[in-house]
């Protein structure tokens, strides 16, 4: 029972902080919230995030995943092809206006930054090639994400308020991503080594400030997802059937170009799972105002965690392609 908890601590963390903010009947917490964001708080997170992750970076790990081109461009067709086209045709759905941008936002993130690959090492995949998927598909992203995320919002049929500088969030995001990222990987090679990174638990620092950047972005929305409360039930059908619709499409990528084991798990886990992190602080940055499009992007990273976590265990004791 313990190490199951401490397997899934990030998840039981993010659940009793939503539960903590939502239920604090005060609003202490809430108030810290709006102080943290008041003080760029999510941008300081963000920034932190990438050093770290360019700390986790190995070189020969990516030289290894450059090698696997074939899985490389499924995995990115199913990232910013595959989601944008799901979340379009589940927006025919008649949606509120905040669902649908909360669900446009999650379509057009890149991958997940660590549970992603995880998953695929625990379904028997190759680390390597779902590492330099997260790499590559993040620096896809800074240019992607304003252009697909504009597509799709013309598709809301929303007033001129809903329009997006893309080259205000392209700058945004090569500042918070690419730069920290950048700093990470060179510190890694000229300051620190492998054994003293390793003593600072990067992983979990990581995930400590997705938790933070949650915590932000709830205390802003409290209000409004407690006059929404009936509005959980359906997002959580909603984005499981979006979460569904690109694992199909995983597997169906795999089977068609026969990507064998050993190499289609990091396409199907890679491919599906969208990082909550950037998600949250562009919903926080350009959408505060619908409260609803956050809890779409941290039900989505609930629900795909859940699922891919009993996914890669089935996969790991025998479950494949072939079953499909």
């Amino acid at each position: 029972m313990i190490r199951k908890i401490k397997q899934q601590w990030f998840l039981i963390s993010l659940v009793l902080m939503s539960l903590a903010v939502i239920l604090d009947h005060s609003d202490s917490l809430v108030k810290i919230g709006f102080v943290l964001k008041d003080n760029h708080g999510p941008e300081i997170m963000i920034f932190i995030i990438f050093i770290i992750s360019g700390f986790l970076i190995n070189s020969d790990q990516i030289k290894a995943g450059i090698k696997d081109i074939e899985s490389t461009l499924l995995a990115l067709t199913v990232i910013i092809v595959f989601a944008p086209i799901a979340a379009g045709l589940l927006c025919l759905l008649p949606l509120e206006t905040g669902v649908a941008i909360g669900l446009f936002i999650v379509a057009v993130m890149p991958t997940t930054l660590s549970s992603g690959i995880v998953m695929t090492g625990v379904a028997g995949g190759n680390m390597a090639h779902a590492l330099f998927v997260t790499i590559l598909s993040n620096f896809i992203g800074v240019f992607s994400i304003p252009v697909l995320l504009s597509i799709l919002l013309s598709f809301l049929d929303q007033n001129k308020e809903l329009v997006i500088d893309q080259g205000a969030i392209i700058i945004k995001l090569m500042f918070l991503v690419l730069f920290p990222l950048v700093i990470g990987i060179g510190a890694k090679a000229r300051i620190f080594n492998a054994t003293q990174l390793e003593k600072f638990k990067l992983q979990k620092m990581n995930q400590c400030m997705i938790i933070g950047i949650v915590f932000i972005s709830l205390a802003g929305a409290k209000q409004v997802l407690l006059d929404n409360g009936m509005t959980f039930f359906y997002i959580v059908v909603l984005v499981s059937g979006f979460h569904l619709m690109l694992l199909g499409g995983s597997f169906l990528l795999v089977k068609l170009f026969g990507v064998k084991k050993g190499r289609y798990e990091s396409i199907v886990f890679m491919g599906s799972q969208k990082t909550l992190a950037l998600s949250a602080m562009i919903q926080l940055t350009y959408f505060s105002e619908f409260g609803t499009a956050l809890l779409v992007c941290v039900v989505h990273h609930i629900v795909h965690l859940m699922m891919d976590g009993y996914l890669s265990a089935r996969m790991n004791n025998g479950f494949s392609v072939k079953n499909q």
